[in-house]
């Protein structure tokens, strides 16, 4: 079970995942994870079904994966990615669009950033893109597999890693080739996954399941539960705050969950199903996307 992708797209990708640097790493300046107050910061509007938020600190902005009109499965081509200032404002609707300057987009879903490359996963792949220019780079084709719902993406030291929901498998990218890294029956629905920088492992949170925070060693065939049951359910973004300190958007009950010491409880109660989350590590903000909303709030932390 593995699909190749040319040797052009190969050799990208294997770039790539040679020296990730990703993006998740530990936002060390983050103290704690309380709101200010019961109202985000602010709400932005104007998106089409929203689904994932990726911040960029280099250039300092969010990057908004939008569905576009119809079925998140379609495969219509008509997808995009904004680019958002961290105040909110809607830089470039279109910074990346399905069918234009050659790119190929139906549904973007989880974001990573490896070097200059920003990694989008899409209905039926893997996507790079220049996250300047917004050029088209790279295609990991998943073809040759049964998919369910390719969802999120985070990068580790030695590969790209991708959830499944629909199936639940973990798939690796690495040297032009897709696999899978983890069968189902271990990751109950992965949703969210993230790189844990400062414990060498990768977190992942279920859509269904247990409501059971995981950890995996890239590698290992065990998957360790690093936090207990909550209240909430139906996870879906998830961010490493430092420490054992864990981020989690909770659909269930439209809150934001933060789990340290291995429990976790609601700090944010957000304004609708809160889907892919992603922290500004220098304001200590979340953006957080609204499918069904067509916007996203963002919350201050602190």
């Amino acid at each position: 079970m593995r699909s190749n992708v040319p040797t052009v797209v190969a050799a990208v990708i294997l770039a790539a995942c040679s020296t990730p640097k990703p993006d998740s790493a530990t936002p060390d300046t983050v103290a704690s994870a309380k709101p200010d107050s019961s109202r985000p910061i602010a709400s932005p509007s104007g998106f089409n079904q929203p689904e994932a938020v990726r911040y960029d600190p280099d250039q300092d902005l969010y990057f908004v994966g939008n569905w576009g009109t119809g079925a998140p499965d379609a495969k219509d081509n008509n997808g995009y990615i904004s680019r958002m200032t961290p105040e909110g404002k809607i830089e470039q609707p279109k910074f990346i669009a399905g069918g234009t300057n050659g790119a190929t987009l139906h549904a973007p879903r989880g974001m990573t950033i490896v070097g200059d490359t920003l990694w989008v996963v899409d209905a039926d792949a893997v996507r790079g893109f220049n996250r300047r220019t917004g050029a088209p780079l790279a295609t990991a084709d998943f073809s040759a597999f049964k998919l369910g719902f390719l969802n999120d993406i985070a990068a580790g030291p030695d590969a790209l890693y991708v959830t499944d929901t629909g199936t639940d498998l973990l798939y690796r990218i690495a040297g032009g080739r897709v696999t899978v890294a983890v069968q189902k029956g271990k990751l109950g629905s992965p949703n969210g996954i993230t790189w844990d920088a400062g414990n060498h492992r990768f977190i992942i949170v279920p859509w269904a399941g247990d409501s059971t925070i995981k950890a995996w060693i890239a590698g290992s065939k065990t998957v360790s539960v690093v936090g207990a049951k909550s209240g909430g359910t139906q996870f879906d973004g998830v961010e490493v705050l430092g420490g054992d300190r864990v981020l989690v958007s909770a659909q269930s009950d439209s809150s934001l969950y933060l789990f340290t010491g291995g429990t976790g409880h609601p700090i944010i109660k957000t304004g609708g199903a809160p889907a892919d989350i992603a922290v500004d590590t220098k304001r200590n903000r979340v953006a957080v996307p609204f499918v069904d909303r067509g916007l996203v709030e963002i919350w201050q932390l602190r």
